[in-house]
């Protein structure tokens, strides 16, 4: 196999009836683009334990330099001769042939979603280049498997339990990034931690837009919230903060879709308003709150 038969479009995605999102979401997860059903008449052996089993990648050796996988990255291999999974940020599907302890993965489909943070798009190009390289002999033993090239390059997996997505509600969701279109740019780095939301179970969001705090109505219902007008403190902030709360403020007022992937939720407003943002750890955010508390006796 080669690199070059790695072009991929969601409208093949979809007629092929693997269109994928990454590890579930909360707003409805898709297909794992591998069945245990009727495989059409062709015979597909593998080792024991190896189809039918989701396997989370735990690390990817290339060239001789090894890398952990960031979370959500999994493969499932259905007895009907076909794989789907996730790369750590898109969603993917493929044929693969199984012979014996032997794979060989087909030309993958995925979804064209970009991920900015945790170096997620570095580590799933060397993914793909990796399965589209040629053939692998999986060894499969005590709930890990391991897939193997001749020159040295692997692919570790363990076959733990999915951690499971963090609610929408009540989790203090620190946005990362924010941008127009299918690509959100990463905040300024002084900014970190300092814009969060978090959705109540009153139906009302609460946070920070980086200068002013905010209030709004959001109604959570079928993968999307509908935001009603926000209430927000006056402050003016030089610089950045400003910026970025006015690129926030497109997301109120109107409906916006959601998505929930662990720890990640994406919010597209009806402009295509990008907002990505992450669930805040219990350390984290006790952190913040007493920063918070602090500065406000001040």
């Amino acid at each position: 196999m080669h690199t070059q038969r790695l072009t991929l479009t969601l409208t093949a995605l979809a007629s092929a009836g693997l269109l994928l999102t990454a590890c579930g979401t909360e707003s409805g997860a898709g297909s794992d683009g591998a069945s245990d059903g009727d495989s059409g008449g062709r015979s597909v052996r593998s080792e024991p334990g190896l189809t039918g089993v989701r396997w989370h990648v735990d690390s990817l050796t290339l060239g001789g330099k090894e890398q952990d996988a960031p979370a959500g990255a999994y493969l499932k291999i259905g007895k009907d001769g076909k794989a789907g999974g996730s790369y750590g940020c898109n969603a993917f599907g493929s044929d693969v042939s199984v012979k014996g302890d032997t794979l060989d993965f087909g030309t993958p489909r995925m979804t064209k979603r970009a991920c900015m943070d945790d170096g997620r798009m570095n580590f799933e190009k060397d993914l793909v280049h990796a399965l589209g390289e040629g053939k692998f002999t999986a060894k499969v033993a005590d709930g890990r498997m391991t897939l193997s090239t001749p020159k040295g390059d692997r692919v570790n997996f363990t076959s733990k339990p999915a951690e499971p997505n963090a609610p929408l509600t009540g989790t203090r969701w620190q946005v990362s990034a924010v941008g127009d279109g299918g690509t959100a740019a990463a905040l300024p780095k002084e900014m970190d931690g300092k814009v969060h939301l978090t959705f109540g179970e009153d139906g009302k969001v609460r946070g920070n837009l980086g200068c002013n705090t905010v209030t709004a109505k959001a109604e959570v219902e079928n993968g999307r919230i509908t935001f009603g007008p926000p209430t927000t403190t006056r402050k003016m902030c030089p610089g950045e903060p400003m910026k970025t709360e006015r690129k926030l403020l497109k997301l109120f007022d109107g409906k916006a879709r959601y998505e929930v992937q662990q720890n990640t939720l994406k919010l597209t407003a009806a402009d295509g308003t990008v907002i990505s943002a992450n669930a805040a750890t219990k350390d984290a955010k006790t952190t913040k709150d007493a920063k918070t508390t602090k500065d406000a006796k001040k």
